[in-house]
C-alpha cells in the first residue's frame, strides 16, 4: 500500500465525502462522532494493555482500524473548518520542541 502525507489524506477524505458521503455531517455531529471513535480506541487499549477483561464482542476489534476512524473524522473536521493539518502539525512540533526540548530529560519518573 502506498504511503500518503497528511495533505493528500485530507484531500482523499474530501473526495470520498463528496463522491460517496453526499455531504459532510455538521461540525457538532462530527465532534460527537470523533468522541465516540476515541472512546472505541480507549476501550480496546484498556482491554489489551490495561486491566479490563475482553468481552466476547471485543475480541474481533482492530485497534488500527479504530485509530484510522479517529483520523478520518479528525480530517473531516479539519476540512470543514479550513485547517491544514500538515501545516498545523509542523507548527505543533516546532512549538513542542521550543517549549519542551529539555523539560522531560530531568523527569525521574521517566527513567
Amino acid at each position: 500500500m502506498n504511503q500518503i502525507g497528511i495533505k493528500e489524506a485530507q484531500e482523499k477524505v474530501d473526495w470520498w465525502i463528496k463522491k460517496y458521503g453526499v455531504r459532510y455531517f455538521n461540525e457538532l455531529t462530527n465532534m460527537a462522532i470523533l468522541t465516540e471513535e476515541v472512546g472505541e480506541v480507549a476501550r480496546i487499549i484498556s482491554r489489551k494493555y490495561g486491566e479490563q477483561s475482553f468481552k466476547e464482542s471485543d475480541k474481533a476489534v482492530d485497534l488500527a482500524d479504530e485509530m484510522a476512524d479517529v483520523l478520518w473524522v479528525l480530517m473531516c473536521l479539519a476540512n470543514q473548518t479550513g485547517v491544514d493539518l500538515n501545516e498545523a502539525f509542523q507548527k505543533n512540533i516546532a512549538k513542542k520542541t521550543e517549549r519542551d526540548k529539555d523539560r522531560h530529560k530531568g523527569n525521574d519518573k521517566l527513567k
